[in-house]
């Protein structure tokens, strides 16, 4: 069988991958660029996002960006970008056989912006600040919370979006500097997946990226070392409900124990027979949404648990969760829990291979942040290999009180007290 994925690089450094499904009937492309927050100072904290933005008001090859958005859309496409901690991406569904348009657009945006009606898309940004703090202006986003305890004055804690005061700061030098720095082509994967052929997008790249200035690649500064916990950052909130989380510094993508940690996930959080929901959710009623989650960087990655329950039920919650961790310490995983763990992986894999989003995420930004992007096979014969005696390693080395951060934000009274007894008894 032919590998389906396809890479090549243009003269000017700019990396094109293709993934061929030839059985699919749409496709996805997308622009990959390795520049976020993580890449800013704090006092131009959310410059990466509020480019992001101006991108959609217009480029010098199609200056209204409604008319821009127009033609995508009539190729039956949608434009949209994503700003992260470490990576941007810029994005639409495309028709296999009107691919040429969104090409044109997305290469004409990122390389000839017009750095159009700066005030109005900065009065934008402020209102989506808004989702994010409370009348006080208190952040209340627990991901931003968290991120800030795991990396205090490190750039990986900064708020991707920017604060009410940095993006009030932020000048249109600052952005025109910002794009002169990180949307070189050799900072650059263009990404496309579904019924395409490599030979068509590399030529239809050639025309409309080929003329992107080389630039440079940007470079993760080092990181920082980790905060001694256990900590607990409280913040109290008028809701009727209690948004908790518990997380922990962990390893790298690259990392031998990465994958162990994926399975972890699993057993924690895949389904309604995974231990989360069954204990928390199931069997004692503690919380009616819970979850497992993990952000994956060059250098380290973030693995939390969270959920959202009733305030009075907080307390009860954390030690639970927290002793849900404990468990993984202290007892092999069976047999049967483990193998559950590992075949749902290879389904998801597998369902992956029918989706063009999971596609050019998984070659295009693999391709970015951690080349070359690892295949399929090798990353399914490392989770195969993942014992019950790696997970209890794992789980002992990650998952002690000198790593834990929690998070609590909603109705504190009559709780707090409990809470932070809970956090500094927990493992």
């Amino acid at each position: 069988m032919n590998d389906p994925v396809q890479k090549s690089v243009l003269p000017n450094g700019l990396r094109v991958v293709t993934v061929e499904l030839p059985h699919l009937h749409t496709g996805m492309v997308a622009a990959y660029v390795h520049a976020g927050s993580r890449h800013e100072d704090a006092a131009r904290n959310g410059v990466s996002h509020f480019l992001e933005h101006l991108f959609f008001r217009g480029s010098e090859g199609y200056p209204d960006g409604r008319t821009m958005n127009a033609l995508v859309e009539d190729c039956g496409g949608s434009l949209n970008g994503v700003t992260t901690r470490d990576h941007g991406y810029y994005f639409s569904p495309v028709h296999p056989e009107r691919l040429e348009v969104p090409l044109a657009v997305l290469g004409d945006m990122l390389a000839r912006p017009l750095f159009k009606e700066v005030e109005l898309e900065r009065e934008v940004i402020l209102e989506e600040i808004l989702d994010e703090v409370d009348g006080k202006g208190r952040d209340i986003d627990i991901d931003n919370l968290a991120k800030r305890a795991l990396f205090p004055g490190h750039s990986l804690g900064l708020k991707i979006a920017g604060t009410r005061d940095t993006v009030g700061a932020i000048t249109e030098q600052d952005l025109r500097q910002q794009h002169a720095r990180a949307y070189g082509a050799r900072n650059i994967v263009l990404a496309a997946a579904g019924p395409l052929r490599h030979e068509r997008v590399l030529r239809l790249a050639e025309r409309h990226f080929g003329g992107l200035r080389e630039g440079e690649a940007l470079q993760d500064g080092p990181l920082n070392g980790a905060p001694r916990g256990p900590q607990m950052v409280a913040v109290d909130h008028p809701e009727s409900q209690m948004e908790l989380q518990v997380s922990f510094r962990g390893p790298p993508e690259r990392h031998p124990d990465f994958p162990v940690l994926r399975v972890i996930k699993r057993v924690l959080d895949d389904g309604l027979a995974s231990r989360l929901q069954m204990e928390m959710v199931e069997r004692k009623a503690l919380a009616y949404s819970v979850g497992a989650g993990m952000d994956g960087f060059t250098d380290c990655s973030v693995f939390e648990v969270g959920c959202a329950c009733a305030p009075r039920k907080s307390p009860a919650a954390v030690a639970e969760m927290l002793r849900l961790l404990r468990e993984l310490r202290e007892n092999d995983v069976p047999e049967d829990e483990l193998a559950r763990a590992k075949k749902k992986s290879r389904i998801w894999l597998e369902f992956s291979l029918d989706s063009p989003p999971e596609m050019i995420g998984w070659f295009g930004a693999g391709e970015l942040l951690q080349p070359p992007a690892e295949p399929f096979e090798s990353w399914l014969a490392r989770i195969e290999s993942v014992t019950a005696a790696d997970v209890r390693r794992v789980a002992s080395s990650l998952f002690k009180r000198e790593n834990l951060v929690a998070c609590a934000v909603g109705p504190l009274e009559g709780v707090e007290k409990k809470l932070r007894a809970a956090v500094e008894t927990a493992l």
